[in-house]
């Protein structure tokens, strides 16, 4: 998400349409994928996970910024647009750990700006204009006050659908009678009539960030498994750091990676720092929550007592019910949820973890991944919101 979020920001600083694509898994192949032995949609319209400028609706008023357009759209309308290779600006940069972001990002602001042809498209076969080098550290956060500041973030929303599967467990995280004060009628439990086609596929944003607001009383965690076992120990060999958006300074948990580690290799003791961070075991998780905890009661006292818990997370159910009843062990919530109680239908099943962000994202108290991009994008939109950094925290 934060690539398409920085390269519709570069569209806009150059006042240029933003071209949005499908979220894709595999252009060329089916319609559905095969991922872990089970079948996932191969291209999920860009709608029916966010909404906002970034996928069509309209600029602020006075913005005069052509409004962005789908990809068939634009092949459409542009048969010959002129191609430009990312090496051609990306090349003595991308790599350089002393280059910010917003380096790159001014040259290909100055790129674009000298284009008098209407129509440009970076070369598919080229390097990413904003890589996971660059999301992957801190380069990332020179862009941070610009992307703050512009209407692609302030006017993001998530889709009418994703809004619509919140509101049906909006009960699980919140009181019924305040939870779903933000959202328009229409996508309410209570409302009898059908959703109608134009208003499932409003493109206008719904609930911007400004305008969620923290659910008193939830933490969320984000607890990675599966794949994530091999992932973390691959991160340790190569000495990785946190996603950027994780490493604001405001945020008191910090990371940095171990210098006697990298290029394949690394000792067991950076091993088991790594999967600490980034694999934790329950008792781990549980150690990690009752310092939150403690920390939490040191700031605020009683007055802002958490009472749920909500594990984002890929975990299997067996695995889960033991941390369940760890975690009741370290007080006695109200409730213990996980992504596998929330009741999804096959539409929203594919954008699930859409839901699990903007859970996240209003969550009281966060416990995050460091090394997650899912993390980070409920950090950036936390950060975004203003919530106070010691809300924010990393296994």
């Amino acid at each position: 998400m934060q690539e398409l979020l920085v390269n519709a920001l570069l569209s806009h600083t150059v006042n240029r349409a933003f071209v949005f694509d499908n979220y894709t898994w595999d252009p060329d192949g089916p319609d559905y994928s095969v991922y872990n032995g089970k079948l996932i949609p191969s291209r999920i319209p860009h709608s029916a996970i966010i909404s906002g400028p970034i996928i069509g609706s309209s600029w602020p008023p006075g913005d005069p910024t052509p409004r962005s357009v789908s990809r068939e759209y634009f092949e459409r309308v542009c048969p010959h647009p002129l191609v430009i290779d990312s090496y051609e600006i990306n090349k003595e940069l991308r790599l350089d750990t002393s280059v910010p972001a917003s380096v790159i990002f001014d040259k290909w602001v100055d790129r674009l700006n000298s284009v008098r042809d209407p129509c440009v498209e970076i070369k598919r076969s080229s390097f990413q204009i904003f890589e996971i080098w660059l999301f992957g550290s801190s380069r990332i956060l020179s862009l941070w006050p610009r992307l703050s500041n512009s209407p692609i973030l302030r006017n993001f929303s998530w889709s009418p659908l994703v809004l619509q599967a919140y509101a049906q467990n909006a009960h699980l995280f919140d009181s019924p009678s305040r939870s779903l004060s933000f959202l328009p009628s229409y996508l309410r439990p209570s409302n009898a009539a059908p959703i109608s086609p134009a208003e499932l596929h409003n493109v206008e944003p719904l609930l911007t960030p400004d305008q969620t607001n923290p659910v008193p009383g939830l933490l969320a965690l984000h607890i990675r498994r599966g794949d994530f076992a091999d992932h973390c120990a691959h991160l340790a060999k190569w000495a990785a750091d946190w996603n950027g958006f994780n490493k604001f300074a405001a945020l008191p948990d910090k990371f940095r990676p171990p210098p006697d580690g990298g290029r394949g290799h690394t000792t067991e003791e950076n091993l088991q720092m790594y999967m600490k961070r980034c694999f934790p075991t329950i008792e781990q998780i549980t150690d990690k929550v009752r310092k939150v905890l403690e920390e939490q009661h040191s700031l605020y006292g009683n007055s802002r007592e958490l009472k749920r818990v909500y594990v984002m997370t890929n975990g299997d159910k067996e695995w889960l019910e033991e941390l369940k009843a760890a975690l009741m062990k370290v007080k006695r919530w109200e409730a213990v949820l996980t992504s596998r109680d929330i009741s999804l239908g096959w539409e929203t099943k594919p954008v699930a973890q859409a839901v699990d962000m903007l859970v996240g994202q209003r969550a009281q108290v966060l416990i995050g991944n460091g090394f997650s991009s899912l993390t980070s994008n409920i950090v950036m939109f936390r950060m975004l919101r203003e919530l106070s950094p010691e809300d924010t925290r990393f296994w």
